[in-house]
Parts: C-alpha cells; structure tokens; sequence
C-alpha cells in the first residue's frame, strides 16, 4: 500500500475517533468525556519513549544484557514498565466515562460515544507505528 494512502486511510479513522469524542461532549452539553481524548494520545507514549531508549543503548563489553541473549520475547524492565504504564493509561481511558456514568455525571450515549471515539484514536495510533516501522524494517536489508 503507498504510504500517501495509508495516511489518508488513518487520518480518516483518527477524525471520526475525535468526532465521536467530541459529539459525545457536545450532543449531551457536557465537556468531562473530552479526558478521553488526552488519556488515549498520551497512552501509547510510555512504549514509545522506552523502545526508543533500548534501541538506542550501546552494548559493550562492559555492559551486560541478560534479558535478550537467545529469545526475542524477552524485554527490559524497562519495556515491561511502558507496557504496565500502556495499560493503566487504556484501562484508564475506558474506566473514566464509566465512572462519570455512574456517578450520574454523564448519560449512557455519551458514554458509548467516548469510550468507542476513544479505543478508535489509540487503534489508529497503533496502526499508524504499525504501518511505519514494519516499512522501515523491510527497506533495512543493506543498511549496517
């Protein structure tokens, strides 16, 4: 697939994630779901910064890593920390407006409408890291 047409396809989901978002706030005249918005664009973060850093990290002779020696599946503490910090930033996101429905703050429409506007923003975060470093990974054969 182009990468043009993969941004477009993204950008696509990415507003009607906000969309939702948003008329979850707007159609019942209340803002507290807008949370969501910042809770899903900050959860992928976490990952981010600490695969960054792993990669990032010169082993020499005297530095020793234990965690990767033979299997692939193993990964840092500080990888099972982004991850750990992921899923408190998701469960979050989703447990939010669950609670401001059940303390009466906000209806049930607005509640399906921002937990869903949600989960499509933090897919389409995910799909777009998906689609942009498994191409890189692929073009990398010759690089040293």
């Amino acid at each position: 697939m182009n990468p043009l047409n993969k941004i477009i396809f993204l950008s696509a989901f990415l507003a009607s994630g906000f969309l939702l978002i948003l008329l979850s706030c707007a159609l019942f005249n209340n803002y507290r779901p807008m949370w969501v918005i910042l809770i899903f664009l900050i959860a992928p973060l976490p990952n981010i910064i600490a695969n960054s850093i792993e990669n990032s990290r010169d082993y020499n002779f005297l530095t020793f890593n234990d965690y990767g020696n033979s299997n692939e599946g193993n990964s840092s503490p500080l990888q099972e920390f982004s991850k750990f910090l992921t899923g408190f930033l998701i469960i979050s996101g989703i447990a939010l407006p669950l609670s401001f429905y059940h303390c009466g703050l906000i209806e049930i429409g607005s509640l399906i409408m921002s937990v869903s506007g949600g989960l499509i923003v933090y897919g389409d975060i995910i799909i777009f890291i998906w689609f942009f470093s498994n191409e890189e990974e692929e073009n990398d054969e010759f690089n040293f």
